[in-house]
């Protein structure tokens, strides 16, 4: 039997919600390689959020594409003095395949795609470009390729959530917030947020004022909502025009997140439902196994179904851009039906 790896370097060194779709993978290596040190290879923007994953041992910096060449060679060092054995790269170029076949990594796997495959010893053919799957899938087939390839075939695939935070602390977060924003402590906080990372379109911000207006609590459940209009750095403006359009037709508030994204991320945790587009922060929702519904645009590459989320089933629902629209075009959006989805779906539930 083959020698399982003894210390193991995850890439995933883009987007934050590409870095919390890589946690299945993480999970599934950790569960068939119990003994290992896992390490990740994030940017800057992600490595609080990596610390936070009780999975992993340790995370190295990625200064980047464009960084100076003595941040490169900074990086190369730090790679090469780990001594890894085992590299998995989910997201790959090649200045990091470069890198691992230079530090002599023994075993290095990535999707067979592009030039970087061949600075790879071990490839997987996804063609990913096609969108057949969901990413954190594909993330899965290159974890399970490389415990195949080290003849472990008894790691279970994980189930959802995959991050998770002490119940005792998000109950006790729940209930300061609410205090700080006198919100009454029986309302479902359903989660809206409007920013974007860039890499996709997403609904303007009447849209989400619309879609606010149209949620409703059954009076059967004695029991409303309020809805609160999150936003990261540099994202303000959005979360401050929804609530401006909203006024005072729906009860809201406007959280700011501004002490980094694991206290984002403890937010997120006690929301009972959240609603964006295609972003970083849905996909820690779906990380934690929150409730979802999501906005996409039928781009190839940025579909529903590429960009799903890793919650359970039950757990999400997704909207995009009409067919007889432009793929891109989520004006074309019918935020009626989608409410009423929204509503039937998870609003009519006594959400706990």
């Amino acid at each position: 039997m083959k020698r399982p790896p003894r210390k193991l370097l995850v890439v995933r060194n883009d987007k934050l919600g590409d870095f919390m779709l890589a946690l299945p993978c993480i999970n599934l290596l950790r569960a068939g390689l119990p003994d290992c040190e896992i390490h990740v290879l994030v940017p800057k923007y992600t490595e609080s959020m990596a610390m936070t994953f009780p999975a992993l041992d340790g995370a190295i910096i990625d200064p980047g594409e464009g960084a100076a060449f003595a941040a490169q060679r900074k990086l190369f060092n730090e790679i090469k003095q780990q001594q890894f054995d085992a590299m998995v790269t989910l997201y790959s170029t090649p200045r990091i395949g470069l890198m691992g076949w230079r530090a002599n990594i023994p075993y290095r796997i990535a999707p067979a795609s592009g030039i970087a495959q061949f600075l790879y010893n071990h490839r997987l053919t996804q063609r990913r470009s096609r969108s057949l799957k969901p990413e954190y899938i594909y993330n899965l087939d290159i974890g399970l390729q490389l415990l195949a390839d080290h003849d472990i075939h008894s790691a279970t695939l994980p189930t959802p959530p995959h991050l998770s935070f002490d119940q005792d602390e998000i109950d006790a977060l729940r209930g300061a917030f609410c205090a700080e924003h006198t919100i009454d402590p029986s309302h479902r906080l359903i989660f809206i947020h409007a920013g974007s990372g860039g890499s996709a379109n997403n609904l303007s911000v009447e849209q989400y004022a619309q879609l606010a207006r149209l949620l409703h609590s059954p009076p059967s459940l004695q029991r409303g909502h309020t809805v609160v209009l999150s936003a990261g750095p540099g994202e303000e403006a959005g979360a401050t025009q929804v609530a401006t359009l909203l006024g005072n037709e729906v009860a809201n508030t406007v959280y700011l997140s501004r002490d980094g994204l694991p206290a984002f991320a403890r937010h997120i945790a006690f929301a009972d439902l959240f609603i964006s587009g295609s972003t970083g922060p849905l996909h820690i929702a779906g990380a934690l196994n929150c409730k979802t519904a999501a906005f996409y645009t039928r781009r190839r590459s940025a579909t529903a179904l590429r960009w799903q989320t890793c919650n359970s089933g039950e757990h999400r629902l997704a909207f995009s851009a009409a067919t007889d629209a432009e793929a891109e075009d989520m004006s074309s959006i019918n935020i009626e039906s989608a409410a009423d989805e929204i509503n039937h779906h998870f609003m009519a539930l006594s959400v706990v």
